[in-house]
């Protein structure tokens, strides 16, 4: 490609940036969105009378004013979005919600229903909301959460939510967070073609289940977006090894549906234009199919710009195509723009746009060519998002352009035949066929991140926040640099001076990071938190045997925790309920654990766990409250759940209440996740005060103050992560320090550990700023 058609291709890259630095201020400061539209109006107003009148100004002074006048009016279009929505999204906002008050919600289902840490999640857009006396009819987009899925529950239903609401972080699309109490109540199911399309998204679910796992749950994932069937174990394997991605409905998956729509379509004879059409067609198919979520939606109208470049014979003008779709999507959700996946998809896009070719080209002259675009491909991408993959998760995935490059072929095999699958259900002799065709991909992605997630050294843990994303953007650029044939001597000497001082930094702290943490913790702890993001993990210890109550939410998380305090077996696990962030890392300690006391079984795959654990050599208990035990010279003893009496439902409020203390252990309450209601009905069991208390449910604020103020323990241990409950809440830090407490956050502190000494106890914390 040449020079010339080079700029071409990037003139309107400014018009996406402004636009997405507008739509990013105004949804942050939505209060300022109309002035700042008016500004934005009278700025592409002037531009154009200053466009008009610069004849004498040469053709370069002219497209310069006209891309500022285009970039100023879609700024504009995009704040504007945000200055009309705000009145409805505010007054959503201040309605009398706060302290947890009771709340009434109608709504319509417009995402996917999907798992999450603690039940279930959606996105729904509100009809009706009725908050003590007041009454707000708008519609407001927001999360539902709920413990349980009622049957019928998909995109297009409609419901009732009573529950409690808190509003939702500055910049997001939803206005409130929703929480239900009940089970969210099915006014009426999805109808029309959103019925036919769960109808055939829930068969494939049903047609793979007939195959081995694990590579059956990625069917329904890799064909239709469908991630229900999907294991714990799985899901945090694929994340490993940067796989995670296939699962999700991405442009890559429209491009490949429009891709075969073409192909028939020219098999048949037909011109450009009808080409076009029948992609066009397929792809909203498609979309239907998989649910016209915001992701899937956004996907789709990169794919549709793409055909229209088709359609004007513009295909290879990749850059502009990608930035008006950006414009496109940041003007009709301006959302859109504090989204980190709207940020992955334009980042990897423009990767793939930019620089695959430069850096296939340089590989070239080391490898055939084909396997060299095999490896660019993913590379590129891999390099261009890795500085916001670090602020989700801030580690450097070591074996990810491998992984994808292995998987590569298959992605795309089980997609077709996953949809052929899930389009035959009628006909259960050919969805069994085509089931069984994509289940061989399916199984050959899924052996691929077992494999990456068990190899030595497959993640180096990196910088957090934004110096972390700074860092990686910088280690990026150097690679690029490096990688790009034409680029000036000087800059690629001074790129590959930093890709020198990042390896030999990096290979000093992955060699002796492990040796220097472990060197640092305490060796005589007794009670170790570990830090597992938005989940519960807490190790106790007493001459020389280890309990472990809950396992968080990550197997790989909690397997560094047990590394940094040299745990190798566990001589007793407690799960206190079976939310993921209580259990989803089990996958970590199977075949080390004698005992497994567990709370209430409520699903299926509660047992599946519990069954799991017994076959790599556990026992297993019921927790009642009176259950007691010994662990080394320390005595434990069950307070909750009652045998008898009110009896709550398997979940938080059921969840194992413990106290121990002796043999080295100070006197200690864990909580589990109860909510004020049963912490009330706790308390007369609750005897005297503790040295140490585990916060129930990472700090919430559903809390009875007075449990805790009994209690009056001297150290509280709340394990949190990043999350948009507002956890660890005001109240409950308020009322902790109150009773003079010394309150261990895991988001700040990272792991700690308590000591009992002979001056009293001391605690460790792995980040003591």
């Amino acid at each position: 490609m040449s020079g010339r058609t080079h700029r071409r291709d990037l003139r309107l890259l400014p018009v996406a940036g402004v636009t997405w630095a507008a739509a990013l201020v105004a949804t942050r400061y939505p209060g300022l969105a109309a002035v700042g539209a008016a500004a934005l109006w009278g700025s592409a107003f002037a531009l154009v009378v200053a466009l008009l009148g610069a004849r004498r100004r040469g053709h370069d002074g002219r497209l310069v004013l006209a891309i500022a006048a285009i970039a100023s009016a879609f700024a504009a279009a995009s704040a504007g979005h945000v200055a009309v929505a705000h009145p409805d999204r505010e007054r959503a906002v201040s309605l009398p919600i706060s302290g947890g008050r009771s709340i009434v919600v109608d709504a319509t289902v417009t995402g996917k229903v999907e798992r999450s840490p603690t039940g279930w999640r959606f996105d729904a857009v509100t009809s009706r909301i009725g908050a003590a006396e007041e009454t707000s009819h708008a519609a407001i987009p927001v999360v539902v959460r709920a413990a349980e899925r009622p049957t019928g529950l998909d995109m297009g239903a409609t419901i009732r939510v009573t529950g409690s609401a808190f509003p939702a972080k500055p910049g997001e699309r939803a206005v409130l967070v929703v929480d239900a109490g009940p089970p969210p109540q099915l006014r009426a199911p999805p109808a029309g073609i959103l019925a036919v399309a769960a109808g055939l998204r829930s068969a494939l679910v049903s047609q793979s289940h007939t195959l081995p796992q694990p590579g059956a749950g990625l069917i329904a994932g890799l064909a239709v977006g469908e991630t229900s069937a999907v294991t714990d174990e799985l899901d945090a394997q694929m994340k490993t090894a940067s796989l995670s991605h296939l699962t999700a409905v991405s442009g890559a998956n429209c491009a490949l549906v429009v891709g075969v729509a073409f192909v028939a379509a020219a098999g048949l004879g037909l011109r450009r234009g009808w080409r076009v059409a029948a992609g066009l067609v397929v792809l909203v198919g498609f979309v239907l199919l998989v649910s016209p979520e915001p992701s899937v939606v956004r996907a789709a109208a990169m794919a549709a710009i793409a055909m229209l470049a088709v359609l004007l014979g513009r295909a290879g003008a990749g850059v502009s195509v990608l930035s008006l779709a950006i414009v496109a999507c940041l003007v009709a959700d301006p959302w859109l723009a504090g989204s980190l996946g709207f940020a992955l998809s334009a980042a990897a896009t423009g990767a793939l746009l930019l620089a695959a070719g430069p850096v296939a080209d340089t590989l070239a002259r080391v490898m055939p060519r084909p396997l060299a675009l095999a490896v660019a491909v993913p590379l590129a991408a891999q390099l261009a998002c890795t500085p916001l993959i670090v602020l989700i998760d801030p580690r450097l995935p070591v074996y990810a352009v491998l992984a994808n490059v292995l998987t590569a072929p298959a992605a795309p095999l089980a997609t077709i035949a996953g949809l052929a699958a899930c389009l035959s259900v009628g006909v259960p002799m050919l969805a069994s066929g085509f089931a069984a065709l994509a289940w061989l991909p399916c199984a050959w992605i899924a052996a691929t991140a077992g494999l990456v997630s068990v190899l030595p050294g497959n993640a180096v843990p990196w910088i957090a926040d934004l110096p972390g994303a700074a860092a990686a953007l910088a280690l990026s650029a150097a690679v690029l640099i490096a990688l790009i044939p034409r680029a000036p001597r000087l800059i690629r000497r001074l790129a590959t001076g930093v890709l020198a001082a990042a390896v030999g930094v990096g290979g000093g702290v992955f060699v002796l990071a492990g040796p220097i943490q472990r060197g640092g913790v305490p060796g005589d702890w007794s009670i170790a938190i570990c830090d597992v993001g938005q989940g519960d993990a807490l190790l106790l210890r007493s001459a020389e045997r280890t309990a472990l109550v809950d396992t968080g939410p990550d197997p790989e998380a909690l397997a560094a925790c047990l590394e940094l305090f040299g745990v190798e077996r566990l001589d007793l696990l407690v799960l206190t309920h079976f939310d993921l962030d209580h259990s989803g890392g089990v996958a970590a300690v199977r075949g080390r654990v004698e005992t497994v006391v567990h709370g209430p079984v409520g699903e299926p795959a509660d047992e599946a766990l519990l069954s799991d654990l017994v076959g790599a050599g556990a026992a297993t208990q019921t927790a009642s409250s009176g259950m007691s035990g010994v662990l080394g010279d320390a005595r434990w003893r069950v307070l909750w759940p009652r045998s008898s009496g009110v009896a709550y439902p398997p979940g938080n409020d059921a969840s194992v209440v413990l106290t121990i203390e002796g043999g080295g252990i100070p006197r200690s309450i864990l909580l589990g996740d109860l909510s004020e209601t049963p912490q009330i009905a706790l308390s007369p069991a609750v005897r005297g005060s503790f040295e140490v208390v585990k916060v129930a449910h990472h700090g919430s604020a559903d809390q009875s103050m007075g449990l805790y103020q009994r209690i009056a323990a001297r150290i509280a241990l709340i394990s949190v992560g990043d999350n948009d409950y507002g956890h660890p809440r005001a109240e409950i830090l308020d009322v902790l320090v109150g009773t003079g407490a010394s309150v261990v956050r895991t988001d700040r502190s990272g792991a700690a550990a308590v000591v009992e000494t002979q001056r009293g106890l001391e605690l460790w914390r792995q980040r003591p700023g």
